[in-house]
């Protein structure tokens, strides 16, 4: 059973090349619920999810962000969102989203790479997606059918494990 938990976890991979299908809405949907079925503190579920299939605004999405302009050919774009004024757990929530979601993309056999948005990032990704003043975008992740292979890994460290006490 751990083996599986294992190649689950290990298929996701950062996919930078897609082939420029379209995803199926099924297929986006799997991914949302599996993203809304992160962990949140005291349950705030601060996550909103904009999600984008256009072409056209999907390049123009991917190219507002220096390190984005790969998912151009990608099948469509979720931006997470939540409201500026974040609680104190925003973050951590946001990140266990993303993260399901990823894992969720990755098992349907598709691929997806996340792009963090901090300043001038989440600013120009902000005003071209079109989202409202009082939201802040915390990541772009294109998603598409994947046009590259990346090998399944894990980046296990035993020297960066600590059994019972810190040793250094």
């Amino acid at each position: 059973m751990s083996e599986k938990v294992l190649e689950f976890i290990t298929k996701r991979r950062s996919i930078r090349k897609f082939t420029g299908e379209g995803i199926s809405r099924e297929s986006l949907e799997t991914i949302l619920k599996a993203a809304m079925a992160a962990p949140s503190a005291n349950n705030a579920r601060p996550w909103q999810f904009l999600v984008v299939t256009d072409k056209a605004k999907i390049a123009a999405i991917c190219r507002a962000h220096p390190y984005a302009a790969f998912g151009v050919d990608a099948g469509a774009v979720i931006i997470p969102f939540g409201k500026k004024e974040r609680y104190k757990w925003f973050d951590q929530d946001m990140a266990a989203a993303a993260e399901n979601l990823l894992l969720a993309t990755a098992n349907l056999g598709l691929g997806a790479t996340w792009c963090g948005m901090l300043g001038e990032r989440e600013a120009k990704v902000h005003s071209v997606a079109g989202l409202p003043d009082d939201v802040f975008g915390f990541a772009l992740i294109p998603i598409g059918v994947p046009a590259e292979e990346q090998p399944s890994r894990t980046q296990y460290d035993e020297k960066r494990v600590h059994w019972e006490t810190y040793r250094s």
